[in-house]
């Protein structure tokens, strides 16, 4: 890459692959080679921010120190956040007939929200499978991102955010933003308070969270970890649902490598199995 092609700033191979090591150290996230243009352009806005001419200048700065706030902005930029409403939406149908058979409380984990287009479509499709728009239902919306985090707490759109979304749960579930705020659109109250925003970092050894849950939606993430990683992560999720729970996962994934905990139920829907169940110490 790099001091040959016409920059702002110095970014050489080996400060690529600084970067690569890095944010796997800290995030476990791994960066291939198409992705130096996409480092150079997110971590660009850093070295403008703090008026530094060398990425190996902002590298070392970071490591120099080590608890800076600046490491989440680091993060911040190099996390991919793209989602929408009801993405991959046969799993909303297949959440609606999970929640159909369940009574009680039910508690959902969201563990990618990014910036809550997810984490609401799973509030819109709790309301309609109970028919209230309060529903016993908790759901836990998580992200590395607190930049999203924060845009996902105030649950406002612009309006073409809303093209995959039906004009009657748009009518149902968003307040059409007037005056200065016309071209947007919030979610309603109702559904905000369904749930709980949360930073998690699913590489930390532990989360600050309560089990059991119902449901995990682990969708478009585990790509970009490697399957020792995965396989860390995949049970500690385990061990958090409820023996009759469902994982959710991404359309480009599969958990064929974790077939001793977990089995498929349906498309990229997946159960515990006997012996996790009977090993993890849960009871049907």
């Amino acid at each position: 890459m790099s001091n040959e092609r016409e920059q702002d700033f110095i970014f050489t191979d080996a400060d690529f692959r600084r970067v690569v090591n890095i944010i796997y150290a800290r995030a476990g996230i791994r960066l291939n080679e198409s992705k130096q243009s996409m480092v150079y352009s997110r971590l660009a806005r850093r070295l403008r921010a703090l008026n530094l001419e060398k990425f190996s200048d902002y590298l070392n700065f970071l490591e120099a120190e080590p608890k800076h706030e600046e490491w989440q902005q680091f993060t911040n930029a190099l996390t991919t956040n793209l989602t929408f409403f009801f993405r991959e939406k046969h799993h909303f149908e297949m959440l609606s007939d999970q929640l159909h058979k369940l009574h009680g409380p039910v508690r959902i984990w969201c563990s990618a929200s990014s910036t809550g287009e997810e984490p609401y479509s799973l509030a819109m499709t709790a309301v309609e499978a109970y028919g209230r728009l309060r529903p016993e239902v908790e759901i836990i919306a998580s992200d590395l991102d607190t930049h999203v985090l924060s845009k996902a707490k105030n649950g406002i759109y612009s309006m073409d955010k809303l093209d995959k979304v039906s004009p009657e749960r748009c009518k149902t579930f968003f307040l059409k933003g007037k005056g200065e705020n016309i071209g947007q659109a919030r979610v309603r109250k109702e559904l905000r308070e369904m749930i709980e925003f949360k930073q998690i970092n699913l590489l930390a050894h532990s989360w600050p969270l309560t089990p059991y849950f119902d449901a995990i939606f682990c969708r478009n993430v585990m790509i970009y970890f490697d399957q020792a990683t995965q396989r860390v992560m995949l049970e500690k999720m385990g061990r958090l649902l409820k023996p009759n729970g469902l994982l959710y996962v991404g359309h480009s994934e599969n958990l064929h490598h974790m077939s001793e905990w977990f089995h498929s139920c349906g498309k990229t829907v997946y159960r515990l199995t006997d012996k996790a169940i009977h090993e993890w110490g849960l009871s049907k």
